[in-house]
């Protein structure tokens, strides 16, 4: 096997990892914290790049564009907490099911109106750009590694947050009883709307991160969000190091099944019949290792402590 080819499957298997929890963590606060099943949560990814992008053409700089398209995305989540997600949390969660697929359609259509059909691209400061040298042979993609140290930071900066401040201590009171929290005089909408928000923006940082490689596109994340629901069942609803450890999990057994499957099953199988498989089998790994996952930890990895 090839240690360079190797190398950098790891590389695009942790930066994929990261972004799946940057959107992952907000689904899950959302998910332990509220009650709610936000299957718009993954639009909020879209929303994110569509707006990073625009901006990247306005201000002419990409670093810039995502400084100044965070509070937007922000401002996103909280319209859509305030005035959708808020009327819902009394309701039953096939109500959450039917009302945010709704969204998933309205916010589609909202950005083809506002930016058109056609894919947005994103290019890269030069800076940001070529390739990292360490060593005499070891050379990374610069711009995946910032998403990787973007990805560490963004997890760090969360993990503060919610274990060592007063708003964090809010977050985990919340999630294991929110009843209490209230009955105590927190102002428990407030604290929805925070939470919603900081989802939002974890999830708009995550498609701004990416669209320089993928490009600004309409649904781009409706593929995200069945791995971020893998993600979140398999470390457990509510826990952010839950969703830390799954992710990472998750993304490297998807990169590196999708890369070396097929060379594993050529030790078994003929070469025709791996190479055959291994796409079907690579396809199925990650919902594979949630079902262990649920045979042996129906609650997941980690689940929060709940009183």
């Amino acid at each position: 096997m090839d240690g360079s080819l190797l190398l950098m499957q790891v590389i695009n298997g942790l930066q994929l990892g990261l972004l799946l929890f940057m959107v992952a963590s907000g689904l899950t606060l959302v998910f332990g914290i509220l009650d709610f099943v936000n299957l718009a949560h993954a639009s909020l990814y879209m929303v994110g790049a569509m707006i990073c992008a625009w901006l990247s053409y306005l201000v002419g700089g990409f670093v810039v564009a995502v400084l100044l398209a965070l509070p937007l995305t922000a401002l996103v989540g909280w319209a859509i907490e305030r005035w959708v997600a808020r009327r819902l949390y009394a309701r039953n969660h096939l109500d959450h099911v039917l009302a945010t697929f709704g969204l998933i359609l309205v916010l589609n259509t909202s950005a083809h109106l506002l930016w058109g059909p056609e894919g947005i691209p994103v290019a890269l400061p030069d800076y940001l750009k070529g390739q990292l040298v360490l060593g005499d042979d070891l050379v990374l993609p610069k711009y995946r590694v910032i998403i990787i140290a973007a990805g560490l930071l963004a997890a760090l900066g969360l993990f503060w947050l919610v274990t060592r401040t007063k708003l964090g201590m809010l977050i985990r009171a919340g999630a294991s009883n929110r009843q209490m929290v209230a009955a105590l005089g927190i102002n428990i909408e407030l604290l929805f709307t925070v939470v919603f928000s900081l989802g939002a923006v974890l999830a708009g940082l995550a498609g701004m991160l990416i669209t320089p490689i993928t490009e600004a596109s309409l649904g781009m994340g409706n593929a995200i969000i069945i791995t971020a629901f893998v993600v979140i069942i398999v470390g457990g609803i509510g826990s952010i190091k839950g969703s830390f450890v799954a992710a990472l999990l998750i993304g490297m057994i998807d990169t590196l099944g999708r890369s070396f499957l097929d060379v594993a099953l050529g030790w078994v199988f003929s070469a025709n019949a791996a190479e055959n498989s291994a796409p079907a089998i690579s396809a199925m790994l990650i919902y594979i290792i949630m079902a262990l996952v649920l045979a042996v930890k129906p609650q997941g990895l980690f689940p929060p402590k709940v009183r």
